[in-house]
């Protein structure tokens, strides 16, 4: 019978193992380098107009607002992080259509509330919609996600909106991804850093870094000697090899042909990998026929249980239907021994993806001042199956330090990292 790692190799399956990181970091900076200059790529490489030079003032509290799912968020920030005054209401458009004074009507409320703790003039706002950033730190909706029915909002730009109707100065808009980027400076304190990454993995996945302006070839008019963030878009990278498991979750998503590394890194398809793979295993005969009928009438598998299951770890609380299905322990351990690979992989391709960026930075040449990496997100930080973020470090000291002499340092998480680097966007 052939072994588990010879069924993955017949189904175009390559493991972390069987990577090739060297070849798959240029890709990355090549698709990059491609979308600075606004040729076709994989990578959008949006520029933000959002700068990280400079020390935060301390102490001065910001009105905050954070809109990204469900609910939007309000609170005074100030730096070192400190929130006060949080409160979460529903998004609004999530729970039906609002036309646009219904839109802003709640985001002003809530700026009126803020304004009685914080200094009013300085307004940061995490929006994480895709949106076209402006020079003046302002955000033109370019369409809805995550269901909010306010279509009137389309094509707007969402902060001079909201101050129409609340006056003031401007508002600086950033997405979750520049945020987080930001909120590393909150946790630099007499640390030099050269540069910085912002990385979410999570449910979906993307990466922000610090681009030179002369390298952004699409934008002519930008000071040569300045930078930005740059917003890349990074789970639509698709020069990666793809296995018949990546294909038919591709297939089966709302967005097929799109988001191919995100497809096989993220939480919300981690899961459905899973399925796929345990699914094939049972046709080709690796289970016992009683497992074999179970697992085949699956329909679908969350990342949540099929990492707990590959981790042998029982939630309280919560059954998990893989248990069930592979109460015989051959069973189980085969599956374990499928699976396992699908977590190792994504480990892999997070760190060569992170690598790319450090690379693409150009700092960290001096050990004294590596290159900031805040990560954020559940999938990097709560994996269980493996040591996730031990995994991702591994590679990174061997693909950067080692390999070439390029220093940098995964700062620690930041609660709240969107509201904490959403302030420091309006106090830079």
């Amino acid at each position: 019978m052939r072994t588990p790692e010879e069924f993955l190799a017949e189904h175009g399956f390559v493991t972390a193992a069987e990577l090739d990181r060297s070849a798959m970091i240029a890709a990355f900076l090549a698709e990059m380098e491609r979308g600075l200059k606004g040729e076709t790529s994989s990578l959008m490489m949006i520029p933000t107009y959002v700068g990280v030079e400079g020390k935060v003032p301390q102490g001065v509290k910001v009105a905050v607002l954070d809109a990204g799912g469900t609910n939007f968020r309000g609170a005074v920030v100030s730096i070192p992080p400190t929130i006060e005054e949080k409160r979460n209401q529903p998004m609004p458009g999530s729970k039906g259509h609002v036309d646009t004074e219904q839109f802003y009507a709640p985001f002003v409320a809530e700026l009126k509330r803020l304004e009685a703790y914080a200094d009013a003039t300085k307004v940061g706002w995490c929006f994480s919609y895709p949106a076209a950033a402006t020079p003046d730190l302002d955000a033109r909706l370019v369409r809805w996600t995550k269901g909010c029915d306010a279509p009137t909002i389309v094509g707007q730009y969402v902060g001079k909106e909201l101050r129409k109707r609340t006056g003031g100065d401007k508002i600086a808009i950033v997405n979750d991804t520049v945020a987080t980027l930001l909120a590393a400076k909150a946790t630099e304190g007499d640390r030099t850093y050269s540069s910085y990454i912002g990385f979410i993995l999570g449910t979906g996945t993307n990466a922000a870094y610090v681009e030179k302006n002369a390298n952004i070839a699409k934008l002519g008019d930008l000071a040569p000697d300045g930078s930005m963030i740059i917003n890349a878009e990074s789970g639509a990278f698709n020069q990666l090899a793809r296995s018949s498991f990546d294909i038919a979750v591709d297939d089966k998503s709302a967005n097929p042909g799109a988001q191919f590394l995100e497809k096989q890194i993220s939480g919300a398809y981690l899961g459905p990998i899973g399925l796929e793979v345990l699914k094939a295993a049972a046709k080709e005969g690796f289970f016992t026929p009683k497992t074999t009928a179970k697992i085949m009438g699956l329909g679908a598998l969350e990342t949540m249980d099929f990492d707990n299951f590959c981790a042998a770890y029982v939630k309280p609380g919560r059954e998990n239907v893989l248990d069930a299905i592979f109460a015989d322990p051959n069973d189980a351990r085969m599956a374990r021994r499928l699976g396992i690979p699908v977590f190792e992989r994504a480990a892999a391709l997070t760190a060569i993806h992170l690598a790319a960026f450090v690379i693409k930075s150009g700092g960290g040449v001096d050990a004294s001042a590596p290159v900031a990496i805040n990560a954020d997100g559940s999938t990097y930080y709560k994996t269980r199956a493996i040591p996730f973020a031990d995994a991702v470090k591994h590679e990174l000291d061997q693909m950067l330090v080692k390999m070439r002499n390029i220093h940098y340092e995964i700062t620690p998480p930041v609660e709240d990292a969107p509201m904490i680097g959403a302030a420091i966007a309006a106090l830079l």
